[in-house]
């Protein structure tokens, strides 16, 4: 069958780029100037003026370019409107990932950007403006950093892989088949987590609770077309902009850490429903 037409994904690319930019222009005006900082309430943590500058020039920018796609954002009552549902494309926003980090003036905070057509990524940014990185992705046309192509890690053992995440996702009781012998690191920013293993700085990244779609749709694509499989924490493919703006939690990594994890998980079978999800999202055109 004839390859399917990727044009309209490296225009929407484009336009991702150019607000990312812009965002990150924002940004840097409040770093470390001491913006206003509010708790959200509900175990939902701050979010400050910066946030909601950038929110708002975002929003303004993308919806004027794409009058008719969805919008879902983190400080846009993401849960509250749900028009975005009836959208075919939805722009999937985090004005900035990592808020406590940019309160606590620490540089590694992300603005993360997607174009989601029918609950799948085929368009993204994850722009660190004041580490000058930025990821970018297109479905079918690979991921690059700075403008040079990434690809995920080489490694193929699990005992002693470099992985993203949190101590408590390392708990025995979320490892019947033994918990991963694995060299843990953290970063701020799960956006920025996620791209690094599509970057291959990392080998895998673990994050077991639910995950918000604004967090994780960008690097979702950056990481997959690097060479990633990336699946919720039962193996099960993402899916983005539902109701609950939420998956299972996120498991990256490239295939054969990914079948590890999953085997120590007790879910030995489950990479193969990923797998086959990822190739049908591959064949969109």
């Amino acid at each position: 069958m004839p390859e399917p037409d990727r044009a309209p994904f490296h225009t929407e690319l484009a336009l991702l780029l150019d607000a990312a930019r812009g965002a990150g222009t924002i940004a840097a005006q409040h770093f470390r100037r001491g913006p206003r900082v509010w708790d959200k309430g509900g175990e939902q943590g701050p979010v400050t003026e910066a946030d909601l500058a950038v929110n708002d020039f975002l929003r303004a920018r993308l919806t004027a370019a794409r009058p008719d796609y969805g919008w879902l954002s983190e400080e846009s009552d993401p849960l509250g409107d749900l028009s975005r549902l009836t959208s075919k494309k939805v722009f999937v926003i985090d004005p900035i990932d990592g808020t406590r980090a940019f309160i606590d003036g620490q540089k590694s905070f992300a603005h993360a950007l997607a174009v989601v057509i029918d609950g799948h990524p085929v368009a993204a940014v994850v722009h660190l403006p004041l580490m000058e990185l930025t990821y970018t992705a297109t479905l079918g046309g690979g991921a690059r950093l700075n403008d040079r192509p990434v690809r995920a890690s080489l490694r193929t053992g699990l005992t002693g892989a470099r992985v993203l995440a949190t101590r408590p996702n390392l708990d025995e009781r979320h490892w019947p088949g033994g918990v991963p012998d694995v060299e843990r690191h953290f970063r701020p920013s799960l956006a920025w987590r996620l791209a690094l293993v599509g970057e291959g700085a990392f080998d895998a990244l673990i994050t077991l609770r639910d995950a918000w779609d604004w967090d994780i749709a960008a690097a979702a694509l950056i990481a997959s077309e690097s060479g990633v499989r990336i699946s919720d924490r039962d193996g099960a493919a993402l899916r983005f902009n539902r109701a609950e703006a939420t998956n299972p939690g996120v498991l990256a990594a490239p295939a054969p850490l990914h079948r590890s994890l999953m085997s120590a998980r007790g879910l030995p079978n489950a990479a193969s429903l990923c797998q086959d999800r990822q190739t049908t999202i591959r064949s969109m055109s």
